[in-house]
């Protein structure tokens, strides 16, 4: 898994490429200062990426690459598995 973060305003985007066997998908996620206080371990882009990371590899448990929605805020993923704020909360 790929993921470059770069400041926005209110938090961070963040590109992310995910590789499992022959597939390979492109997504962009964004992340709220919001988000960060929730489920993230600090609030530099290295926490950023740690908790982008962490979500994708939740996702992953959960569905294939291609049914990760190409472009979301990450505090969506909540409404899709609702057990995704037990399981990432520090």
């Amino acid at each position: 898994m790929d993921i470059v973060v770069r400041q926005a305003a209110g938090g961070w985007v963040c590109e992310v490429g995910v590789e499992r066997g022959q597939e390979r998908s492109s997504h962009t996620v964004s992340v709220s200062e919001s988000d960060m206080r929730r489920w993230g371990r600090g609030h530099d882009e290295a926490a950023v990426e740690d908790l982008v990371r962490r979500s994708f590899d939740f996702l992953l448990q959960r569905e294939p690459p291609s049914s990760i929605l190409p472009r979301f805020d990450l505090s969506v993923i909540e409404r899709y598995f609702p057990d995704y704020d037990q399981e990432l909360k520090p």
